[in-house]
């Protein structure tokens, strides 16, 4: 049935509201929440008239099973000029409730906001999430403030080391299951952006365990300056090889604060990237069907210039396609980096090789050091093949990063 003819629609007295898995609806606000301008299946599914809505706060369709800590975060965000998505539940004013994940954006002085119909399992798990926060809030007085910072704790229980991995990826099973409900081909975009967050999460993933092997590397050059120093005179080799381990090891350890540890790192930036990327591109997505719909609907919405809200949305979705694009350039970028990267640690690792020779000259030629050097021997050559084998890896998963797209 088209929006055109879906002229009278049957409301159940009880439950959700009817709202179809190929609508979206859409609202723009000024700063503070009022609202502006939305479309015809926005008044439709909250049952207000037009002249109940334009003017009156967003806040209006607020449905008291909300935790107050999720409008915080949406706010905090908002107000900092960033995008947010998420899931809402809505109060019609005839009392049917109905859910929606909706993706929030700054534009002009004010706010856009466009839904769809969320259909995948991660709804479940946000109703358990939103029900816990609830009680808290409820029970124990909690603060929006200190809600919203306990549903990050929550989220990170989930697995997300973020709200915005949770919400790029929640966006992204909503769009796939949206797609399957409504016999739609697979979306390949977002299938290849999910492809490249799990490749991220396996290379942050094989960087932690990169670090960790370093670590355990650490005392090496400390085992051999004791070893010299028992021998001495005759152990100067030995400590000239831990002098050369040292410097081999800070300039080791400046490539993990350069590349891997910093909060600036591209080991870190790419994962960022990739969900920034998949978030945009799932915003833009939806926007461009708002528009669309816009155009199909042909309704009168309260006085608002038609033309006026599809220049808009037009004007907006462009903006998106054009972040999206340079954020998986970015991802580009930084894989290749990463792939660099790698390749001067591999020259730092070949130089274990040089060391590990020359322990294994002075354990023949200094027989009363042998059981110490050799240990030290057996630690370089498992650290060196351990470390060579995880640069690879890292390797790998950058490459496949650069390839998902192309």
């Amino acid at each position: 049935m088209s929006f055109v003819n879906r002229r009278i629609e049957n409301r159940p007295e009880t439950g959700e509201a009817p709202f179809h898995f190929n609508e979206i609806f859409f609202s723009r606000t000024d700063d503070r929440g009022v609202i502006l301008s939305g479309n015809h299946v926005f008044q439709r599914v909250a049952h207000y008239q037009w002249d109940e809505l334009l003017g009156r706060p967003h806040k209006i369709i607020r449905h008291p099973d909300m935790p107050r800590g999720v409008f915080w975060k949406i706010w905090d965000e908002l107000k900092s000029g960033r995008t947010i998505g998420g899931y809402v539940k809505n109060l019609s004013k005839d009392g049917l409730h109905y859910w929606v994940y909706a993706v929030m954006v700054p534009f002009g002085d004010g706010y856009l906001s466009a839904r769809i119909k969320p259909s995948s399992d991660m709804l479940q798990t946000v109703k358990t999430l939103y029900a816990e926060l609830l009680h808290e809030e409820n029970t124990n007085n909690l603060p929006p403030e200190d809600s919203a910072n306990l549903m990050r704790e929550k989220i990170l229980a989930l697995g997300f080391d973020s709200y915005e991995h949770f919400a790029s990826y929640s966006l992204s099973e909503e769009l796939m299951s949206r797609d399957a409900k409504l016999g739609k081909p697979e979306d390949r975009e977002v299938a290849d952006f999910r492809k490249m967050i799990d490749l991220a999460q396996e290379l942050t993933q094989q960087t932690e365990l990169l670090i960790s092997e370093f670590e355990a590397m650490r005392t090496i050059p400390h085992n051999l300056r004791v070893i010299a120093s028992r021998l001495e005179p005759t152990g100067g080799p030995v400590s000239t090889l831990s002098q050369n381990y040292g410097t081999m090891s800070r300039e080791m350890s400046q490539w993990f604060e350069t590349h891997v540890l910093g909060e600036t790192s591209n080991f870190l930036t790419i994962k960022g990237s990739v969900l920034r990327a998949l978030d945009l591109a799932g915003m833009a997505r939806i926007l461009a069907e708002s528009e669309a719909q816009l155009a199909d609907e042909r309704r009168n919405l309260g006085g608002v210039n038609l033309g006026d809200e599809r220049a808009l949305l037009q004007k907006i979705v462009s903006s998106y396609r054009q972040k999206y694009k340079s954020c998986f350039n970015e991802v580009v970028h930084e894989a290749d980096r990463i792939t660099k990267a790698c390749e001067v640690m591999n020259r730092h690792i070949i130089g274990l090789s040089t060391t590990r020779v020359m322990c294994k000259i002075e354990s023949a030629r200094l027989p009363d050091a042998g059981d110490a050097l050799n240990d030290i021997i057996t630690q370089l050559m498992t650290f060196q093949e351990r470390i060579k084998a995880q640069l690879e890896r890292i390797g790998r998963l950058s490459n496949e990063i650069q390839q998902a797209r192309r």
